[in-house]
Protein backbone atom coordinates (compact mmCIF):
# COMPACT_ATOMS: atom_id res chain seq x y z
CA UNK A 1 0.00 0.00 0.00
CA UNK A 2 1.40 3.39 -1.02
CA UNK A 3 2.27 5.81 1.80
CA UNK A 4 0.12 8.90 1.71
CA UNK A 5 2.20 11.98 0.90
CA UNK A 6 2.58 14.49 3.71
CA UNK A 7 3.29 18.18 3.46
CA UNK A 8 7.07 17.63 3.46
CA UNK A 9 6.87 15.39 0.38
CA UNK A 10 4.95 18.06 -1.50
CA UNK A 11 7.81 20.53 -1.12
CA UNK A 12 10.36 20.92 -3.90
CA UNK A 13 13.99 20.03 -3.16
CA UNK A 14 15.02 23.70 -2.85
CA UNK A 15 12.17 24.31 -0.37
CA UNK A 16 13.21 21.27 1.67
CA UNK A 17 16.81 22.49 1.72
CA UNK A 18 15.72 25.96 2.82
CA UNK A 19 13.58 24.45 5.58
CA UNK A 20 16.51 22.37 6.83
CA UNK A 21 18.72 25.47 6.97
CA UNK A 22 16.14 27.31 9.07
CA UNK A 23 15.92 24.37 11.48
CA UNK A 24 19.72 24.24 11.80
CA UNK A 25 19.80 27.96 12.61
CA UNK A 26 17.27 27.26 15.39
CA UNK A 27 19.45 24.55 16.96
CA UNK A 28 23.00 25.81 16.32
CA UNK A 29 24.43 29.20 17.25
CA UNK A 30 26.91 31.37 15.32
CA UNK A 31 29.81 29.35 16.75
CA UNK A 32 28.23 26.20 15.24
CA UNK A 33 27.79 24.73 18.72
CA UNK A 34 24.35 23.32 19.59
CA UNK A 35 22.20 25.76 21.52
CA UNK A 36 20.98 24.84 24.97
CA UNK A 37 17.45 23.42 24.92
CA UNK A 38 15.23 23.60 28.02
CA UNK A 39 11.81 22.13 27.37
CA UNK A 40 8.45 21.84 29.10
CA UNK A 41 8.60 21.70 32.91
CA UNK A 42 12.23 22.87 32.80
CA UNK A 43 13.43 19.55 31.37
CA UNK A 44 17.02 19.99 30.17
CA UNK A 45 17.24 18.48 26.69
CA UNK A 46 20.88 17.79 25.91
CA UNK A 47 22.38 17.47 22.44
CA UNK A 48 19.96 19.63 20.43
CA UNK A 49 16.85 18.48 22.25
CA UNK A 50 17.95 14.80 22.22
CA UNK A 51 18.14 14.89 18.40
CA UNK A 52 21.92 14.60 17.98
CA UNK A 53 23.71 11.33 18.75
CA UNK A 54 27.28 12.25 19.63
CA UNK A 55 28.54 9.01 21.17
CA UNK A 56 28.21 5.23 21.03
CA UNK A 57 28.15 2.73 23.87
CA UNK A 58 31.55 1.44 22.73
CA UNK A 59 32.98 4.97 23.02
CA UNK A 60 32.08 5.01 26.70
CA UNK A 61 33.33 1.48 27.25
CA UNK A 62 36.75 2.53 25.96
CA UNK A 63 37.07 5.31 28.57
CA UNK A 64 37.13 3.06 31.65
CA UNK A 65 38.35 -0.27 32.95
CA UNK A 66 36.45 -3.53 32.54
CA UNK A 67 35.53 -3.71 36.24
CA UNK A 68 33.99 -0.25 36.22
CA UNK A 69 32.00 -0.99 33.07
CA UNK A 70 30.71 -4.37 34.24
CA UNK A 71 29.66 -2.99 37.63
CA UNK A 72 27.84 -0.07 36.01
CA UNK A 73 26.00 -2.39 33.60
CA UNK A 74 24.87 -4.59 36.51
CA UNK A 75 22.89 -1.69 37.95
CA UNK A 76 21.82 -0.25 34.58
CA UNK A 77 20.22 -3.55 33.60
CA UNK A 78 18.35 -3.69 36.91
CA UNK A 79 17.04 -0.13 36.49
CA UNK A 80 15.82 -0.96 32.97
CA UNK A 81 14.20 -4.15 34.17
CA UNK A 82 12.41 -2.38 37.05
CA UNK A 83 11.55 0.66 34.87
CA UNK A 84 12.98 2.95 37.54
CA UNK A 85 12.68 6.69 36.91
CA UNK A 86 15.38 9.05 38.27
CA UNK A 87 15.03 12.84 38.43
CA UNK A 88 17.74 15.43 39.16
CA UNK A 89 16.98 19.03 40.16
CA UNK A 90 19.55 21.83 40.02
CA UNK A 91 19.48 25.59 39.59
CA UNK A 92 21.11 26.09 36.18
CA UNK A 93 21.31 24.13 32.90
CA UNK A 94 24.62 25.67 31.82
CA UNK A 95 27.84 26.93 33.36
CA UNK A 96 29.78 25.37 36.22
CA UNK A 97 30.78 21.82 37.06
CA UNK A 98 27.36 20.58 38.17
CA UNK A 99 25.79 21.37 34.80
CA UNK A 100 28.69 19.69 32.96
CA UNK A 101 28.24 16.52 35.00
CA UNK A 102 24.50 16.47 34.48
CA UNK A 103 24.77 16.98 30.71
CA UNK A 104 27.19 14.05 30.50
CA UNK A 105 25.07 11.84 32.78
CA UNK A 106 21.84 12.49 30.85
CA UNK A 107 23.59 11.82 27.54
CA UNK A 108 25.07 8.54 28.80
CA UNK A 109 21.83 7.38 30.45
CA UNK A 110 19.92 7.87 27.20
CA UNK A 111 22.50 5.81 25.29
CA UNK A 112 22.02 2.83 27.62
CA UNK A 113 18.25 3.41 27.97
CA UNK A 114 18.09 4.28 31.67
CA UNK A 115 15.17 6.60 32.46
CA UNK A 116 17.00 9.60 33.91
CA UNK A 117 15.83 13.22 33.62
CA UNK A 118 17.18 16.58 34.74
CA UNK A 119 15.08 19.62 35.61
CA UNK A 120 15.87 23.28 36.30
CA UNK A 121 13.60 26.07 37.61
CA UNK A 122 12.59 29.14 35.68
CA UNK A 123 15.36 31.62 36.56
CA UNK A 124 14.58 34.60 38.77
CA UNK A 125 17.49 37.11 38.95
CA UNK A 126 16.68 38.33 42.46
CA UNK A 127 16.55 34.76 43.80
CA UNK A 128 19.79 33.81 42.03
CA UNK A 129 21.54 36.79 43.62
CA UNK A 130 20.43 35.54 47.04
CA UNK A 131 21.47 31.93 46.37
CA UNK A 132 24.86 33.15 45.15
CA UNK A 133 25.30 35.07 48.41
CA UNK A 134 24.38 31.88 50.29
CA UNK A 135 26.97 30.01 48.24
CA UNK A 136 29.68 32.58 49.05
CA UNK A 137 28.83 32.64 52.75
CA UNK A 138 29.03 28.84 53.05
CA UNK A 139 32.44 28.90 51.34
CA UNK A 140 33.68 31.67 53.62
CA UNK A 141 34.45 34.10 50.77
CA UNK A 142 31.73 36.68 51.42
CA UNK A 143 32.20 40.03 53.23
CA UNK A 144 32.19 39.43 56.98
CA UNK A 145 29.18 41.71 57.45
CA UNK A 146 27.02 39.97 54.86
CA UNK A 147 23.92 38.14 56.12
CA UNK A 148 20.86 36.58 54.53
CA UNK A 149 17.73 38.31 55.82
CA UNK A 150 14.46 36.58 56.70
CA UNK A 151 12.83 38.22 53.67
CA UNK A 152 15.56 36.86 51.38
CA UNK A 153 15.12 33.36 52.78
CA UNK A 154 11.39 33.59 52.14
CA UNK A 155 12.04 34.81 48.58
CA UNK A 156 14.18 31.75 47.79
CA UNK A 157 11.60 29.35 49.23
CA UNK A 158 8.80 31.13 47.34
CA UNK A 159 10.76 30.88 44.06
CA UNK A 160 11.31 27.15 44.44
CA UNK A 161 7.77 26.48 45.69
CA UNK A 162 6.23 28.39 42.78
CA UNK A 163 8.27 26.38 40.26
CA UNK A 164 7.38 23.13 42.02
CA UNK A 165 3.62 23.69 41.97
CA UNK A 166 3.57 25.15 38.47
CA UNK A 167 5.82 22.66 36.70
CA UNK A 168 6.73 19.61 38.77
CA UNK A 169 3.77 18.81 41.03
CA UNK A 170 1.16 19.34 38.34
CA UNK A 171 -0.33 16.40 36.43
CA UNK A 172 2.34 13.98 35.09
CA UNK A 173 5.09 16.10 36.67
CA UNK A 174 8.29 14.49 38.00
CA UNK A 175 7.34 15.21 41.63
CA UNK A 176 3.98 13.46 41.37
CA UNK A 177 3.81 10.04 43.09
CA UNK A 178 5.57 7.28 41.16
CA UNK A 179 2.27 5.53 40.40
CA UNK A 180 1.17 8.75 38.63
CA UNK A 181 4.27 8.91 36.47
CA UNK A 182 6.59 10.73 38.87
CA UNK A 183 10.19 9.77 39.61
CA UNK A 184 11.04 6.86 41.91
CA UNK A 185 14.14 8.59 43.29
CA UNK A 186 14.97 12.30 43.40
CA UNK A 187 18.36 14.00 43.68
CA UNK A 188 18.60 17.65 44.76
CA UNK A 189 21.78 19.56 43.86
CA UNK A 190 23.41 22.23 46.02
CA UNK A 191 22.01 24.94 48.34
CA UNK A 192 19.76 26.59 45.75
CA UNK A 193 17.15 23.81 45.70
CA UNK A 194 16.65 22.30 49.21
CA UNK A 195 13.28 24.04 49.48
CA UNK A 196 11.96 21.20 47.31
CA UNK A 197 12.68 18.53 49.90
CA UNK A 198 9.84 19.36 52.37
CA UNK A 199 7.38 19.56 49.47
CA UNK A 200 8.42 16.15 48.18
CA UNK A 201 8.22 14.57 51.63
CA UNK A 202 4.82 16.15 52.28
CA UNK A 203 3.29 14.55 49.19
CA UNK A 204 5.32 11.31 49.12
CA UNK A 205 7.01 10.67 52.50
CA UNK A 206 8.20 7.22 51.45
CA UNK A 207 9.98 8.38 48.26
CA UNK A 208 13.80 8.49 48.57
CA UNK A 209 15.35 11.96 48.27
CA UNK A 210 19.12 12.43 48.08
CA UNK A 211 20.83 15.77 48.68
CA UNK A 212 24.11 16.30 46.78
CA UNK A 213 26.47 19.04 47.97
CA UNK A 214 29.08 20.12 45.40
CA UNK A 215 30.82 22.94 47.28
CA UNK A 216 33.37 23.38 50.02
CA UNK A 217 31.29 24.18 53.08
CA UNK A 218 33.23 25.82 55.90
CA UNK A 219 31.98 23.58 58.67
CA UNK A 220 34.46 25.21 61.08
CA UNK A 221 32.67 28.55 60.61
CA UNK A 222 29.24 26.90 60.83
CA UNK A 223 30.27 25.56 64.24
CA UNK A 224 30.45 29.18 65.52
CA UNK A 225 26.92 29.96 66.67
CA UNK A 226 26.90 33.68 65.89
CA UNK A 227 28.48 33.41 62.43
CA UNK A 228 26.76 34.14 59.12
CA UNK A 229 27.61 30.57 58.10
CA UNK A 230 25.75 29.14 61.12
CA UNK A 231 22.69 31.25 60.31
CA UNK A 232 22.62 30.23 56.64
CA UNK A 233 23.24 26.57 57.45
CA UNK A 234 20.43 26.55 60.02
CA UNK A 235 18.08 27.79 57.29
CA UNK A 236 19.28 25.20 54.77
CA UNK A 237 19.45 22.32 57.24
CA UNK A 238 15.80 22.83 58.22
CA UNK A 239 15.03 21.54 54.70
CA UNK A 240 17.99 19.26 53.98
CA UNK A 241 17.51 17.22 57.18
CA UNK A 242 14.41 15.66 55.61
CA UNK A 243 16.53 14.07 52.84
CA UNK A 244 17.33 10.38 53.16
CA UNK A 245 21.02 10.71 52.26
CA UNK A 246 23.60 13.50 52.24
CA UNK A 247 26.30 13.17 49.57
CA UNK A 248 29.38 15.38 49.71
CA UNK A 249 32.67 15.69 47.89
CA UNK A 250 35.07 13.25 49.60
CA UNK A 251 36.36 15.71 52.20
CA UNK A 252 34.96 15.02 55.71
CA UNK A 253 35.44 18.66 56.78
CA UNK A 254 32.93 19.71 54.08
CA UNK A 255 30.13 18.08 56.09
CA UNK A 256 28.69 20.28 58.87
CA UNK A 257 28.62 18.79 62.36
CA UNK A 258 24.80 18.74 62.44
CA UNK A 259 24.58 16.16 59.64
CA UNK A 260 24.24 12.63 61.09
CA UNK A 261 27.30 10.68 59.94
CA UNK A 262 25.15 7.63 59.24
CA UNK A 263 23.49 9.60 56.41
CA UNK A 264 26.74 10.80 54.82
CA UNK A 265 28.26 9.33 51.65
CA UNK A 266 31.07 10.59 49.41
CA UNK A 267 31.34 11.09 45.66
CA UNK A 268 33.95 13.02 43.65
CA UNK A 269 33.10 15.44 40.87
CA UNK A 270 33.54 13.93 37.41
CA UNK A 271 34.15 14.91 33.81
CA UNK A 272 33.34 13.32 30.46
CA UNK A 273 36.35 12.08 28.48
CA UNK A 274 34.28 12.07 25.27
CA UNK A 275 32.86 15.59 25.27
CA UNK A 276 34.38 18.67 23.72
CA UNK A 277 36.29 19.48 26.90
CA UNK A 278 38.50 16.40 26.67
CA UNK A 279 38.37 14.68 23.27
CA UNK A 280 41.54 14.71 21.13
CA UNK A 281 41.62 17.62 18.68
CA UNK A 282 43.29 17.74 15.27
CA UNK A 283 45.88 20.43 14.56
CA UNK A 284 43.37 22.14 12.25
CA UNK A 285 40.81 22.23 15.06
CA UNK A 286 43.37 23.67 17.47
CA UNK A 287 44.13 26.43 14.98
CA UNK A 288 40.44 27.09 14.43
CA UNK A 289 39.60 27.47 18.12
CA UNK A 290 42.80 29.40 18.77
CA UNK A 291 41.75 31.90 16.12
CA UNK A 292 38.26 32.00 17.65
CA UNK A 293 39.75 32.91 21.03
CA UNK A 294 41.92 35.63 19.53
CA UNK A 295 38.99 37.01 17.54
CA UNK A 296 37.03 37.36 20.80
CA UNK A 297 40.04 39.04 22.41
CA UNK A 298 40.38 41.43 19.46
CA UNK A 299 36.69 42.34 19.65
CA UNK A 300 37.09 43.24 23.34
CA UNK A 301 40.50 44.93 22.93
CA UNK A 302 42.05 42.25 25.13
CA UNK A 303 45.55 40.77 24.85
CA UNK A 304 45.62 37.98 22.26
CA UNK A 305 47.28 34.60 22.69
CA UNK A 306 50.58 34.22 20.77
CA UNK A 307 50.82 30.42 20.95
CA UNK A 308 52.75 28.53 19.52
CA UNK A 309 55.31 31.34 19.32
CA UNK A 310 55.00 31.76 23.11
CA UNK A 311 54.06 29.26 25.79
CA UNK A 312 51.38 30.19 28.29
CA UNK A 313 50.15 29.50 31.82
CA UNK A 314 46.41 29.20 32.30
CA UNK A 315 43.75 29.17 34.97
CA UNK A 316 40.29 28.24 33.72
CA UNK A 317 37.64 29.03 36.30
CA UNK A 318 34.53 31.11 36.77
CA UNK A 319 35.18 34.71 37.78
CA UNK A 320 34.28 33.97 41.37
CA UNK A 321 35.65 35.35 44.66
CA UNK A 322 36.77 31.86 45.72
CA UNK A 323 38.88 31.03 42.65
CA UNK A 324 42.08 32.77 43.75
CA UNK A 325 42.43 34.95 40.67
CA UNK A 326 44.33 37.71 42.57
CA UNK A 327 46.87 35.06 43.66
CA UNK A 328 47.32 33.97 40.04
CA UNK A 329 48.15 37.54 39.01
CA UNK A 330 50.55 38.07 41.93
CA UNK A 331 52.25 34.73 41.17
CA UNK A 332 52.71 35.60 37.51
CA UNK A 333 54.11 39.05 38.34
CA UNK A 334 56.67 37.50 40.72
CA UNK A 335 57.50 34.77 38.18
CA UNK A 336 58.18 37.41 35.53
CA UNK A 337 60.40 39.30 37.98
CA UNK A 338 62.41 36.12 38.59
CA UNK A 339 62.65 35.52 34.83
CA UNK A 340 64.09 39.01 34.41
CA UNK A 341 66.67 38.42 37.16
CA UNK A 342 67.63 35.08 35.56
CA UNK A 343 67.95 36.68 32.12
CA UNK A 344 65.12 34.60 30.61
CA UNK A 345 63.73 36.49 27.62
CA UNK A 346 61.36 33.85 26.17
CA UNK A 347 58.66 34.38 28.79
CA UNK A 348 55.19 32.78 28.74
CA UNK A 349 51.85 34.57 28.78
CA UNK A 350 49.14 34.22 31.44
CA UNK A 351 45.55 33.36 30.49
CA UNK A 352 42.69 33.82 32.95
CA UNK A 353 39.39 32.74 31.47
CA UNK A 354 36.17 30.87 32.13
CA UNK A 355 32.50 30.57 31.33
CA UNK A 356 29.84 32.50 33.18
CA UNK A 357 27.25 30.39 34.97
CA UNK A 358 23.60 31.30 34.45
CA UNK A 359 23.08 31.50 38.23
CA UNK A 360 26.25 33.50 39.00
CA UNK A 361 25.83 37.29 39.14
CA UNK A 362 29.36 37.79 40.58
CA UNK A 363 31.20 37.16 37.30
CA UNK A 364 31.18 40.71 35.91
CA UNK A 365 32.17 42.16 39.30
CA UNK A 366 35.17 39.83 39.72
CA UNK A 367 36.15 40.31 36.05
CA UNK A 368 36.35 44.08 36.56
CA UNK A 369 38.29 43.62 39.80
CA UNK A 370 40.78 41.42 37.94
CA UNK A 371 41.47 44.07 35.30
CA UNK A 372 41.76 46.74 38.01
CA UNK A 373 44.36 44.65 39.86
CA UNK A 374 46.51 44.22 36.75
CA UNK A 375 46.31 47.88 35.77
CA UNK A 376 47.11 49.12 39.28
CA UNK A 377 49.80 46.63 40.38
CA UNK A 378 51.54 45.47 37.19
CA UNK A 379 50.39 47.55 34.19
CA UNK A 380 53.55 46.64 32.28
CA UNK A 381 52.26 43.02 32.13
CA UNK A 382 48.87 43.92 30.67
CA UNK A 383 50.21 43.11 27.20
CA UNK A 384 51.11 39.60 28.42
CA UNK A 385 47.94 38.73 30.37
CA UNK A 386 44.73 37.71 28.61
CA UNK A 387 41.55 37.93 30.72
CA UNK A 388 38.37 36.66 29.05
CA UNK A 389 34.84 35.76 30.11
CA UNK A 390 33.96 33.29 27.36
CA UNK A 391 30.72 32.13 25.80
CA UNK A 392 30.17 28.40 26.47
CA UNK A 393 32.27 26.38 24.02
CA UNK A 394 33.76 23.08 25.17
CA UNK A 395 36.24 22.67 22.32
CA UNK A 396 37.62 26.14 22.92
CA UNK A 397 38.34 25.34 26.58
CA UNK A 398 39.80 22.00 25.50
CA UNK A 399 42.18 23.78 23.12
CA UNK A 400 43.27 26.28 25.75
CA UNK A 401 43.91 23.72 28.49
CA UNK A 402 45.55 21.04 26.30
CA UNK A 403 48.06 23.47 24.74
CA UNK A 404 48.97 25.25 27.98
CA UNK A 405 52.40 24.57 29.46
CA UNK A 406 51.21 24.73 33.07
CA UNK A 407 47.72 24.89 34.58
CA UNK A 408 46.90 26.80 37.77
CA UNK A 409 44.07 26.23 40.25
CA UNK A 410 44.74 28.67 43.08
CA UNK A 411 41.33 28.61 44.75
CA UNK A 412 40.92 29.82 48.31
CA UNK A 413 37.84 27.58 48.63
CA UNK A 414 37.16 24.61 46.39
CA UNK A 415 35.11 21.45 46.19
CA UNK A 416 36.50 18.88 43.78
CA UNK A 417 37.61 20.75 40.65
CA UNK A 418 37.01 18.86 37.40
CA UNK A 419 39.26 21.29 35.51
CA UNK A 420 42.17 19.78 37.43
CA UNK A 421 41.17 16.27 36.30
CA UNK A 422 40.88 17.53 32.73
CA UNK A 423 44.30 19.20 32.86
CA UNK A 424 45.94 16.07 34.25
CA UNK A 425 44.23 13.94 31.60
CA UNK A 426 45.77 16.24 28.97
CA UNK A 427 49.22 15.75 30.50
CA UNK A 428 49.51 19.25 31.93
CA UNK A 429 51.24 19.66 35.33
CA UNK A 430 49.01 21.55 37.77
CA UNK A 431 49.99 24.02 40.48
CA UNK A 432 47.12 24.19 42.95
CA UNK A 433 46.30 25.12 46.52
CA UNK A 434 45.95 22.77 49.48
CA UNK A 435 42.26 23.44 49.78
CA UNK A 436 39.10 21.38 49.42
CA UNK A 437 39.38 18.34 47.19
CA UNK A 438 42.46 19.50 45.26
CA UNK A 439 44.93 17.45 47.38
CA UNK A 440 42.96 14.32 46.45
CA UNK A 441 43.47 15.05 42.76
CA UNK A 442 47.11 16.14 42.72
CA UNK A 443 50.07 14.10 43.95
CA UNK A 444 52.46 16.75 45.23
CA UNK A 445 55.75 16.83 43.28
CA UNK A 446 54.53 13.92 41.11
CA UNK A 447 51.95 15.34 38.67
CA UNK A 448 51.95 18.89 40.03
CA UNK A 449 52.60 21.02 43.08
CA UNK A 450 50.45 21.92 46.08
CA UNK A 451 50.84 25.27 47.86
CA UNK A 452 49.09 27.08 50.69
CA UNK A 453 46.21 29.35 49.59
CA UNK A 454 47.52 32.82 48.74
CA UNK A 455 51.21 31.75 48.68
CA UNK A 456 52.13 33.46 45.41
CA UNK A 457 55.87 33.20 46.11
CA UNK A 458 55.67 29.39 46.19
CA UNK A 459 53.62 29.36 42.98
CA UNK A 460 56.20 31.56 41.23
CA UNK A 461 59.01 29.26 42.41
CA UNK A 462 57.24 26.18 41.02
CA UNK A 463 56.59 27.97 37.73
CA UNK A 464 60.32 28.68 37.45
CA UNK A 465 61.05 24.98 38.01
CA UNK A 466 58.55 23.86 35.36
CA UNK A 467 59.79 26.35 32.76
CA UNK A 468 63.51 25.80 33.30
CA UNK A 469 63.78 22.07 34.11
CA UNK A 470 62.69 20.07 31.06
CA UNK A 471 63.32 16.68 32.71
CA UNK A 472 61.07 17.61 35.63
CA UNK A 473 58.37 18.87 33.29
CA UNK A 474 58.37 15.71 31.13
CA UNK A 475 58.26 13.47 34.20
CA UNK A 476 55.31 15.35 35.67
CA UNK A 477 53.51 15.50 32.33
CA UNK A 478 53.75 11.70 31.94
CA UNK A 479 52.59 11.11 35.54
CA UNK A 480 49.63 13.43 34.97
CA UNK A 481 48.58 11.78 31.72
CA UNK A 482 48.77 8.19 33.00
CA UNK A 483 47.54 8.57 36.58
CA UNK A 484 43.89 9.62 36.23
CA UNK A 485 41.42 7.35 38.05
CA UNK A 486 38.25 5.86 36.54
CA UNK A 487 36.44 7.45 39.47
CA UNK A 488 36.48 10.91 37.85
CA UNK A 489 34.84 9.82 34.57
CA UNK A 490 31.20 9.76 33.44
CA UNK A 491 30.85 5.97 33.57
CA UNK A 492 31.87 5.90 37.24
CA UNK A 493 29.53 8.79 38.01
CA UNK A 494 26.70 6.88 36.36
CA UNK A 495 27.70 3.73 38.26
CA UNK A 496 27.29 5.57 41.58
CA UNK A 497 23.89 7.06 40.75
CA UNK A 498 22.61 3.84 39.19
CA UNK A 499 23.64 1.91 42.30
CA UNK A 500 21.87 4.37 44.61
CA UNK A 501 18.70 4.41 42.50
CA UNK A 502 18.67 0.61 42.33
CA UNK A 503 19.33 0.19 46.04
CA UNK A 504 16.77 2.77 47.16
CA UNK A 505 14.18 1.27 44.81
CA UNK A 506 14.76 -2.12 46.41
CA UNK A 507 14.69 -1.17 50.08
CA UNK A 508 12.62 2.04 50.11
CA UNK A 509 12.72 4.39 53.08
CA UNK A 510 11.23 2.04 55.65
CA UNK A 511 8.44 2.83 58.07
CA UNK A 512 7.46 6.48 58.61
CA UNK A 513 9.75 7.55 55.78
CA UNK A 514 12.93 6.82 57.77
CA UNK A 515 16.07 6.04 55.78
CA UNK A 516 17.21 2.43 55.92
CA UNK A 517 20.26 2.76 53.63
CA UNK A 518 22.98 4.21 55.84
CA UNK A 519 26.36 4.73 54.16
CA UNK A 520 28.20 5.83 57.33
CA UNK A 521 30.69 8.04 55.44
CA UNK A 522 31.61 5.49 52.81
CA UNK A 523 32.33 6.31 49.17
CA UNK A 524 29.35 5.44 46.98
CA UNK A 525 31.76 3.95 44.43
CA UNK A 526 33.09 1.51 47.06
CA UNK A 527 29.56 0.58 48.16
CA UNK A 528 28.58 -0.13 44.56
CA UNK A 529 31.63 -2.29 43.89
CA UNK A 530 31.07 -4.27 47.09
CA UNK A 531 27.38 -4.81 46.33
CA UNK A 532 28.27 -6.10 42.85
CA UNK A 533 31.03 -8.31 44.31
CA UNK A 534 33.63 -6.60 42.11
CA UNK A 535 36.78 -5.98 44.20
CA UNK A 536 39.53 -3.58 43.15
CA UNK A 537 42.58 -4.90 41.34
CA UNK A 538 46.12 -3.78 42.14
CA UNK A 539 46.39 -2.10 38.73
CA UNK A 540 43.42 0.23 39.25
CA UNK A 541 44.13 3.89 39.99
CA UNK A 542 42.18 5.06 43.04
CA UNK A 543 41.65 8.48 44.57
CA UNK A 544 42.96 8.70 48.15
CA UNK A 545 40.45 7.85 50.88
CA UNK A 546 40.50 10.14 53.93
CA UNK A 547 41.36 8.14 57.08
CA UNK A 548 38.84 8.11 59.92
CA UNK A 549 41.08 10.17 62.21
CA UNK A 550 41.00 13.07 59.71
CA UNK A 551 37.23 13.33 59.87
CA UNK A 552 37.05 15.29 63.08
CA UNK A 553 36.26 18.99 62.84
CA UNK A 554 38.60 21.17 64.87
Amino acid sequence: MKREKDFWDLKRVDEQADSMVRKCVMYFGPSQAPLLQVGFRGLVQTDVGFRAYLTTIQNYKDTCGASTWETMMTYAEKLRRDKTRIAFFSSTPQGGGVALMRHALVRFARRIEVDLSWYVPKPLPTALRITKNIHNILQGVSPTSQRITAEEKKAVIHWITENAYRYWLSESGPLRPAEEGGAHIIIIDDPQMPGLIPLIKRFTPDRPVVYRSHIQIRSDLIAKESSAQADVWKFLWSNIQLADMYISHPIPAFVPHSVPRAKVAYMPATTDWLDGLNKPLRDWDVGYYGNMYNASCHAQKMTELHWPARKYIIQIARFDPSKGIPTAIDSYAEFRRQCKVAGIEDTPQLVLCGNQSVDDPDASIVYDQTLDQIMSLCPELMKDISVMCLVPNDQLLNTLISKAHVVLQLSTSEGFEVKVSEALHAGRPVVATKTGGLPLQIKDSVNGFLVEPGDWMAVASHLMDLFTNNALYERMSYAARTGVSDEVGTVSNALCWFYLASKWRDIGTGESGKAVLQPNERWVYDMARDEANCPYSAAEEQLPRCPIEDKKIN
